[in-house]
């Protein structure tokens, strides 16, 4: 056995084990930290938000443990397929476009789009936006809102974002004009902000739940326990603590739902 052929051993058994620990979790979830108040890291840099404590109840009631792999919202997607993760989470919308090459278990959250601006720039709604500068998130139901509707609101330009830490940084440097997300991670992240304000609410009757690879069996593992924390009142009080109010009856935070289908 020559030394070559030893050191390709070593590296090749370090690789092994390199990638054995970093799979040490039984659980890899992806997820885009700093998509409050959904996953973000709190002032200590614990990775917390209303969809971390949802996967670590779910891990927990299955006996497993969880890893959460910091990961751009539109990595999520081959992420997944390519069982780089198990499941990815980060407020992601089920669309029929999507069912196509991945699965969900039943949706735990309704949501629309908004726009949020500067409070100064006296913008009051979408119909104001018209030569302005509109952020989004790379690859999110916004994106694709603000890509199909940029003609009829006369937006001058898009511009994506990984997340909505940078694209506030711009949007209060004056780098974009308006930002469009989620709502319930912009009412949640300016109400203690004065200097930014939620506009306007865009309809899109979005859904959200965790992904998976298509077909995994996991999927419906982890439905089950989505069905259970319905019914015993978790998801209810999980929203209670991280939007300050009761999840309404016929949302489906509380409503047990099928698993979406194609």
């Amino acid at each position: 056995m020559t030394a070559t052929f030893l050191t390709a051993s070593l590296a090749a058994g370090i690789a092994f084990m390199s990638m054995q620990a970093a799979r040490a979790a039984d659980l890899m979830v992806g997820a885009n930290i700093g998509n409050v108040p959904w996953e973000f890291q709190d002032a200590s840099g614990k990775v917390v938000g209303f969809e971390v404590d949802l996967v670590n109840e779910v891990a927990k009631r299955l006996g497993k443990s969880v890893e959460f792999v910091n990961t751009p919202f539109n990595g999520l997607f081959s992420a997944v397929q390519s069982g780089r993760i198990n499941m990815a989470i980060s407020s992601i919308t089920i669309t029929p476009k999507r069912l196509e090459s991945v699965s969900f278990a039943q949706p735990y959250y309704d949501s629309d789009q908004s726009l949020t601006v500067t409070a100064k720039s006296g913008i009051t709604g979408l119909k104001e936006m018209a030569d302005k500068v509109v952020g989004v998130d790379t690859g999110s139901t916004g994106d694709m809102w603000a890509e199909k509707n940029k003609a009829e609101y006369k937006f001058s330009d898009i511009r994506r974002f990984e997340g909505l830490s940078p694209a506030m940084l711009d949007l209060v440097a004056g780098r974009i004009d308006g930002y469009i997300s989620d709502i319930p991670a912009l009412l949640y992240y300016v109400k203690d902000k004065p200097e930014l304000k939620v506009v306007a609410r865009i309809p899109t009757g979005e859904k959200y739940s965790i992904m998976f690879n298509k077909g995994d069996p996991l999927a419906a593992q982890v439905n089950g326990v989505i069905t259970e924390m319905k019914k015993d009142g978790y998801l209810a009080k999980l929203h209670q603590t991280w939007f300050g109010a009761p999840a309404e009856e016929k949302t489906s935070t509380v409503m047990v739902l099928d698993m979406p289908k194609i």
